[in-house]
């Protein structure tokens, strides 16, 4: 599972960099690209690894385009690099 997390964190990392500052990534787009055959599963791993991140301070969690309180997230969030 470290392994996992890992590259799910890499992915993450990898992704919102490239859409720089101003675009973010739903994390179903991570999961689609690790896990294209059962991405749904995954999408849980996913945003508790994109909380860590944030914490983390390498990533920002947002709603509707503002940063939200990552420990009462409800509904779709968006994730990009800080």
């Amino acid at each position: 599972m470290e392994d996992l997390s890992k590259q799910i964190s890499e992915t993450i990392l990898a992704v919102a960099t490239n859409r720089g500052t101003c675009k973010s990534t739903c994390p179903s787009e991570i999961a689609r690209i690790l896990f294209p055959e059962d991405w749904r599963k995954h999408m849980k791993a996913i945003v508790d690894i994109a909380i860590d991140l944030q914490h983390q301070g390498k990533v920002l969690i947002t709603q509707k385009g503002l940063p939200i309180d990552v420990d009462d997230i409800k509904g779709p969030i968006r994730i990009k690099i800080s």
